[in-house]
């Protein structure tokens, strides 16, 4: 196997370091804000397995960057919100840092939950459970 020009995990540090991160206590904190949107980018079958942020809107890693794009034909108009504060996180941060990463250099402004959803619970977090 040839050797890669950069790894998984030094993608996502460059990600970190040019995103804004979002503690766990401190976006619990921010549910009740209605001008916050929690963005959930698991796939579907971890957000049943696990369950999720209540509230949250699910759009899966592969489409957000076309569902945030309003020249895009998969545009989301929860995404075309103003004043809207947009915190997206995945299971444990390193995907959501690399969306927000990709997102910023779209123009989209967001930050992600640092942790994911990986502690979310544990810190105190609400978490709804899907039907079976």
């Amino acid at each position: 196997m040839p050797k890669l020009k950069k790894t998984a995990a030094e993608m996502v540090a460059e990600a970190r370091a040019r995103i804004t991160e979002v503690e766990t206590p401190d976006l619990i904190k921010m549910l009740d804000d209605p001008d916050v949107v929690v963005v959930d980018i698991r796939d579907v079958r971890e957000r049943q397995r696990g369950g999720y942020i209540p509230g949250s809107v699910h759009a899966p890693r592969g489409m957000v960057e076309f569902w945030v794009d309003p020249d895009s034909p998969y545009f989301k108009e929860v995404f075309g919100q103003e004043g809207k504060r947009y915190v997206f996180h995945c299971a444990s941060g390193w995907r959501s840092a690399l969306t927000v990463a990709t997102l910023q250099d779209m123009g989209f402004d967001a930050a992600h939950l640092r942790e994911g959803f990986s502690t979310w619970e544990a810190q105190g977090g609400p978490v709804e459970k899907a039907e079976s």
